[in-house]
Order: C-alpha cells, then structure tokens, then sequence
C-alpha cells in the first residue's frame, strides 16, 4: 500500500489594497488544483493563504481615501474571501495579516530569531521627508533604478523586476508629496542574510527539476549580486509592533511578516487537527511543499522566506515546488493594479459560472510564458469545448439512450485500447499535477474528450443500434466508461460541474484512480454546460 505523503499548499498573500484581477486569478489557482489532486489521490493536504494587510500599498490608499487602514484592508480582504468561495477553492485555511493569532505568532517567531542572534542593531541614514516629517519605507519612495534606469519603487522594480534597497535608487522622491528626501539618522533591526549565501545557493543547485525556470533564473541573479543584509523593522503606524525593547514604536517589515504566514497558517491548520506544524514543514521524505505565486514573488520565496526558514529551524522543508508564473497581459501589458489595467475577478463572477472562469484561467495560463486574459476568449473555450466538446460528448451519449432505449444501458465491453490509454492518462496528467503544472494536465484531458468525440464519430451508435447491436453494447460501455473517468479527471479543476455530472449519473465520488461505470439505467439528465451568446 502506498505511504500517505503529507502536502503543504501555500497560495501568495495578495495585497488588501483593490479588488482581486485575473492576474492574481491565473497565479492562485494553480494551488487549488494541485490541493485537489493530492487529496484525490489520498494524500493529507494543508493549503493555506491569506490577505497582506499591513503593506504599503494598503496605507497609500487609505490616506487617499481619508480613511484608517484597516477599513481598506478588511473591505478587501473579504471581497477575495468572497471570490475564493466563489471559484469554488479548497483552502483550509484563508486567513488576514492584521489577525491576532498571525499576529502573535510572528511576534513569538520574531523574537526568538532575534534573541537566537539572528537579528543585529544598526544606526544608519535613512530616507526621511521634510514636507510629511516622517521616515519613508521603500515602497513610499521612487527614483531611477540602478539596472534598468527606469521609475522604480524602493523595494522593487517593477520593469526589470530587480529586487532592491531604497539606497539605490538615484534622484529619489516621496511618493505622497513627491518633494526631494532628505538622510537622517536612524536605527533598524537588521536580518543576517548574507549568511546564507551559500546555503541558499546549495539549495538553488538542488532544485533545478522542481523550480520553474523563471524561479531558477531570477534566483541565479538575485545570489549572483550578493545577498545584503535586510531591515526587518520600519517607521510604520499600521501593521505588527517589534517585540523588542528599544524598538517599540516601530513595526515588523512586511516582507518577512508576510512571508510568515505560510507558516502561521499552517501552524493553526495542523493545531486543529491535533497536530504540530512540524509534521508540515519537517523535511522528513514525506513532505512536499508548493509555493504558488507570481514571477514579481519570485526573490521572497526562493531567497527570503528559505532564510527564515534556516533561521527557524534548519530540519524545515525548503520550498520544494517553486510554481511561479509569468505575467497575464493586456495590450502587451502586464496586469496590474497600479496600471489600472486589470480584469476584475468580482465582475467576471458576475457574468459568467465559476467553473468556466477556472478552467479558462488554467487554459490559458501564464505557465511558462506571458499569455493573455480576454472575455471573448473565455466564452470562446466555453462554447468549443465544455460545451462542444465535453459536454457535446455526454449529452449525445445519454440523451440516444433515454431517447431510444428509455435510459436502459444495454450489456458490452469496453475498448481495450481506450482503456489502457485512460489508465495512461491518469498517470500522465498525474505527473503533470504532481509537478505543479497544470495547464500542462489540463491539455492533456482536453486532448481525451477530443479523442472521445472522434471515438463516437467513427463507431456511429446511431447506426450500430439497428445493424449491430453487440457493437452498440460495446460503443455504449467504452463512452460510458470515459465519460465516469472525465468526471474524475476534470474533477480538479471544474470541481461543480464533475459533481453535477457525477450525480446525474449516479456516479462515486471523484477518485484519481480509474473509473468503470455500472449502473444499468440513467436518471434524469440535463444540461452540463450552456451555449454563452457574445
């Protein structure tokens, strides 16, 4: 019997600043698919992800708006709570920075690192604006970034994607006031980095078949310039105080609570289950980690977070699985919010079925290159085929029947062939999910419901009924048979939908294991999919 492995889903913290866009959409759900599979196939899974209340980004805009950030922060966070429910994902747990026990769980983590001596004092100069009279975090400074000599923020460029310090930037200004800085002295916690250098280069080095190539790439440039030690605290008013003497007023860098919360979350996930988050982070050979993300993500969880983790506690996992996407564009664009150039996911369920935004989403994902999101290609794959083709493939196959026979499914065999390529196919898009690509599985199903349809095409049930009715028999149990396999394959991904099918033809549970299908008449059969009119 195969040994249960224990899974570690963890989704990106999207930032509580504006509504959640497709672009957040097509990095996410990656994870929930993968959730799915490893369930299916009997594994214990803990996915886990939550909202970043305590960014910047969350502050800018509350000033704008006049009003105190956790307003911002809780409306969004529960719009995508709304979403998530929405699309229909498993999370175990979906939680927000700003709740108390993330909150007392980074403080109790955050002082151990610092008094394990992981955390030093300096006095240094610092961005200070003389109009707002305040210290500036990075990303509440721009200027020209040293690589690309582009308008940059001070943690990251978002043209060339360097990952930097505010000290680098030239001609630099505050991003409310956009006066001139100013240096003034100030003190920081500062995290010890760059000793890790070389541990997270052995760990770059370990990981080239299960790092997606942009993951390995952008983490070759990051060590290959060096790793500098980092500020873990900042002149902030909104987010998690320093739990450390002499340093009270300030707050806990975003960038490392953040990135902590794989680990609260899980630790409260495994607590309700009677267990310790060790069993869910202790590399012991029956752990496999996911880290899904977005390409601009890529430094904090193959650099940053792999430190903390060494830091924490060196008989961690480090991230296993780097599922790290490239970008969805519009008009050439990469999506964002600071563009205003999204497609908002609120909207999308408003108009069309969760399940064929999901699959869409994972069709034309961003896997391996910069793809594009559009509504009319969205109705498009709908119409051609869960309609066309999926759905088309069931509805024929059942509505001959209850037609012609009254839902009586006559006796035969199904296809040897067709039945060892189905068994094949489980465990090639198997392959495909455990290695966290999943448009790649997706294809591959859609590739099966296109041979269904050919399958059905050539035998021409219509005509056998009358001249060869052990063909028939035969035709009739091979569609059925790959028609109880879709609804287990498609599972992961259209979950509503398989269990629509599922209980319309009295079919079991979803399983990742071959399917036979054994009832001898059909109940009440509707419609799967419908035609979406542009």
């Amino acid at each position: 019997m195969k040994t249960k492995k224990r899974i570690l889903t963890a989704g990106a913290w999207p930032y509580a600043n504006n509504y959640m866009h497709v672009g957040h959409l097509a990095a996410m759900l990656p994870g929930d698919i993968v959730s799915r599979y490893h369930r299916l196939i009997g594994n214990e899974v803990i996915f886990v992800s939550g909202s970043d209340c305590h960014g910047t980004p969350i502050t800018e805009r509350a000033k704008r708006e006049n009003v105190p950030p956790f307003e911002i922060a809780d409306k969004y966070h529960k719009s995508f709570k709304d979403c998530f429910a929405r699309l229909n994902f498993s999370y175990d747990y979906y939680g927000a920075t700003y709740e108390g026990f993330h909150k007392e769980e980074v403080r109790r983590v955050f002082l151990k690192l610092y008094e394990d001596g992981w955390f030093y004092e300096q006095k240094n100069t610092q961005d200070y604006c003389p109009t707002c009279k305040t210290f500036l975090s990075d990303r509440e400074i721009r200027g020209v970034c040293p690589h690309c000599g582009q308008i940059s923020k001070g943690d990251q460029c978002d043209e060339c994607l360097a990952s930097l310090d505010a000290s680098q930037l030239k001609d630099k200004t505050c991003a409310a006031c956009g006066g001139a800085t100013a240096q003034r002295e100030n003190k920081s916690l500062m995290f010890k980095l760059s000793e890790f250098q070389g541990q997270l280069e052995r760990l770059l080095a370990a990981r080239q078949d299960t790092w997606r190539t942009n993951a390995l790439n952008e983490t070759r440039k990051y060590l290959e310039q060096g790793l500098p030690d980092r500020a873990v605290t900042r002149d902030l008013s909104w987010g998690i105080d320093v739990p450390v003497k002499g340093f009270e007023d300030k707050k806990i860098y975003v960038w490392i609570e953040a990135v902590l919360g794989y680990y609260t979350c899980c630790k409260k996930v495994a607590g309700e289950r009677g267990a310790a988050v060790g069993d869910f982070l202790k590399d012991d050979g029956n752990l496999s980690t996911y880290y899904i993300h977005g390409k601009d993500n890529i430094p904090f969880h193959t650099v940053i977070f792999p430190a903390l983790l060494l830091a924490m506690n060196p008989a961690f996992q480090l991230p296993e699985y780097i599922m790290s996407c490239e970008y969805i564009k519009t008009n050439n664009e990469k999506m964002s919010k600071s563009l205003g150039n999204l497609i908002a996911v609120p909207d999308l369920l408003d108009a069309f079925d969760a399940d064929t935004v999901r699959f869409y989403a994972i069709l034309s994902n961003p896997e391996k290159k910069d793809s594009g999101f559009t509504t009319a290609g969205m109705i498009g794959a709908h119409n051609k085929i869960l309609v066309g083709g999926l759905g088309n493939f069931v509805n024929r196959n059942a509505s001959y029947l209850k037609k012609k026979f009254g839902g009586v499914v006559p006796d035969g065999a199904v296809d040897q062939g067709i039945a060892d390529a189905t068994r094949a196919l489980y465990k090639d898009a198997g392959a495909r999910l455990e290695a966290g690509y999943t448009r790649e599985a997706l294809e591959l199903l859609v590739d099966y419901v296109q041979a269904a349809n050919k399958y059905y095409d050539d035998r021409k049930p219509w005509v056998q009924a009358h001249t060869d009715p052990a063909g028939f028999g035969d035709t009739t149990a091979t569609c059925l048979y790959m028609i109880a396999n879709m609804s287990n394959l498609f599972y992961p991904f259209i979950p509503s939908a398989m269990e629509r099918l599922k209980g319309m033809l009295g079919l079991e549970a979803a399983k990742w294991e071959e399917a036979r299908f054994t009832a001898k008449t059909l109940g009440e059969i509707g419609i799967h999919f419908n035609r979406i009119e542009n």
